[in-house]
């Protein structure tokens, strides 16, 4: 099947760029309920499966059908923002109660309990799917976030840059496989939906979304911005363990030690875990592990029996500088 979103003068002037940590949480869904279907995001959901166990997130999992052959609109409404936090979509989805009906009409039954309760009562419902939706971030996404906005930060620029260089056809011609464009006319190769569609001057929303691959996801229903969701550069490698040397000026400030636990994060991990790699004891990780949250240099998720340490992404930043070339000076 195909979908053509055909694009005006209007259109393309208003096409922008974001990134949705609601967006992500809804797609990675899927993943979890699928993850043989999933092949490249599998060791993500490997990690935190275990993990979901001590969560309640039944309302967002039945919202989210194995097949997706849909997905209603109110759990994930496009953002209105370049770089929204979690908190303001959520924000946006509690405020989302008179689509409710409607966009469960549009998907139809059958559905289960949880799912007719939200209908029945919209704005309670959608307090509880808030608030499973919070919990299921804790637990599964906010570790590994500063990560993954890593990769979606730098798929914009690079957008920005071929945006640059040849304008909207450049920019569009290597957005995905299943992606083409044509005289004016972008070219979805779709699994469900067909036909042609209009952007009614709003332009297209693009969303870099590591979980929407490997299909490319749309949005083309009013009264929602017209939207596609689709898979970044780089998520091959998104997962893989790096192991990295602490640099020594780093070493040389924080200490050799808290320098190794940083760069013992690649991936979240216990205090058990640090412990174990790093040959230390666990009050001992503790109490370095304090000392760089402090410093905004790890954050601390907890989720159940579970309390996970991440990196932050300055962090990141400090533990690979030293890879990067510093310009030599042409003055003499």
């Amino acid at each position: 099947m195909t979908l053509d979103l055909t694009f005006t003068a209007h259109d393309i002037a208003n096409t922008r760029f974001a990134v949705s940590p609601l967006g992500e949480v809804v797609t990675s869904v899927r993943v979890v309920k699928n993850p043989a279907a999933h092949p490249l995001l599998r060791p993500w959901a490997d990690q935190v499966r275990r993990r979901l166990q001590d969560v309640d997130w039944g309302l967002l999992s039945d919202l989210v059908p194995i097949p997706t052959v849909s997905i209603a609109g109110f759990t994930c409404t496009p953002p209105s923002t370049s770089m929204p936090d979690l908190e303001l979509e959520l924000a946006t989805m509690r405020g989302a109660v008179a689509r409710v009906r409607t966009d469960l009409d549009k998907i139809g039954g059958p559905w289960t309990k949880r799912v007719q309760a939200l209908y029945d009562d919209p704005e309670q419902g959608l307090e509880r799917l808030a608030v499973e939706v919070a919990d299921y971030w804790e637990a599964a996404m906010a570790p590994y976030w500063p990560r993954i906005r890593s990769l979606l930060e730098g798929e914009i620029l690079y957008r920005a840059r071929l945006l640059a260089e040849g304008g909207a056809q450049r920019m569009l011609a290597d957005l995905d496989d299943a992606v083409t464009w044509d005289g004016g006319t972008l070219r979805l190769e779709h699994l469900y939906v067909t036909g042609r569609r209009s952007l009614r001057g709003l332009g297209l929303l693009l969303v870099p979304c590591v979980f929407a691959w490997p299909r490319v996801l749309s949005v083309t229903t009013p009264p929602y911005q017209p939207t596609v969701r689709y898979a970044p550069r780089g998520i091959a490698t998104l997962w893989e363990r790096r192991e990295v040397d602490p640099p020594e000026a780093l070493a040389a400030v924080l200490g050799r030690t808290r320098a190794r636990l940083l760069a013992e994060l690649d991936q979240p991990a216990s205090t058990r875990d640090l412990a174990q790699r790093a040959g230390l004891s666990e009050p001992g990780v503790n109490q370095h592990l304090t000392a760089l949250r402090k410093a905004g240099l790890c954050t601390a998720h907890r989720t159940g029996r579970y309390v996970l340490y991440a990196r932050t992404a300055v962090a990141e930043t400090l533990l690979y500088l030293e890879e990067t070339p510093t310009p030599r000076s042409n003055s003499r």
